[in-house]
């Protein structure tokens, strides 16, 4: 029955990481305040699809923890850690992609006069998404960072996998300190591609591990 267990998670995994590269290749570049307006349809449809594949990260990261899970429980702190990021992630695709385009849409008869008081609220929701933005980069290397130390030490999974998980790391360290800016939509994609990468790749390993 674990078999069984391990392997729907893995799979969970792999369909979270294609719908997350799914997500990030349609999704539109932003713009003004009239360009949001008119791609509101697109931005809808790639939030929510980002919305959707959630669960199945979750799902998918459950069973991972239970996989490597031992003496220590560090493999559900990684769960815990990346819960946060998730709910942090569905925050920002709300706001971004399903209320912003709705709340806009109101005013779109008559943009240009309500353009002063549209960009203060407009860019406090931006700050917001940002910080979400964040919270979701930094529970997901923190996340993988003790998936990858527990599959280094437990060998449950092949270590490859774990290396790779704090390379990403490291990546995204340097990066920091180097000002590189993750919540732009290349950064963002960048790193949403390099997870995704690790989602699937452990996807499949779990999918062919035994107990």
């Amino acid at each position: 029955m674990e078999t069984k267990f391990y392997q729907s998670a893995g799979f969970s995994l792999a369909i979270a990481s294609f719908l997350a590269i799914t997500t990030m290749l349609l999704h539109p570049s932003g713009g003004n305040l009239g360009h949001i307006i008119k791609i509101a349809n697109p931005l809808r449809i790639t939030h929510a699809l980002a919305i959707f594949c959630l669960p199945f990260i979750l799902f998918g990261f459950y069973g991972l923890s239970q996989r490597l899970s031992g003496h220590w429980r560090l493999s559900t702190l990684a769960f815990i850690i990346m819960s946060f990021g998730l709910f942090a992630g569905m925050l920002a695709a709300l706001f971004n992609g399903l209320v912003l385009p709705y709340f806009l849409n109101q005013y779109s008869e008559n943009l240009t006069g309500s353009i002063d008081t549209l960009r203060p609220i407009i860019n406090y929701g931006f700050a917001i998404n940002k910080a979400l933005a964040y919270v979701l980069i930094v529970s997901f290397c923190l996340g993988i960072a003790l998936y990858s130390a527990c599959v280094i030490v437990s060998k449950k999974l092949p270590k490859w996998i774990g290396f790779f998980g704090i390379i990403i790391l490291i990546v995204a360290i340097l990066g920091a300190l180097t000002n590189f800016v993750f919540t732009s939509l290349v950064g963002f994609r960048i790193f949403i591609f390099s997870i995704a990468g690790w989602i699937l790749c452990s996807g499949i390993l779990l999918v062919k591990s035994n107990n």
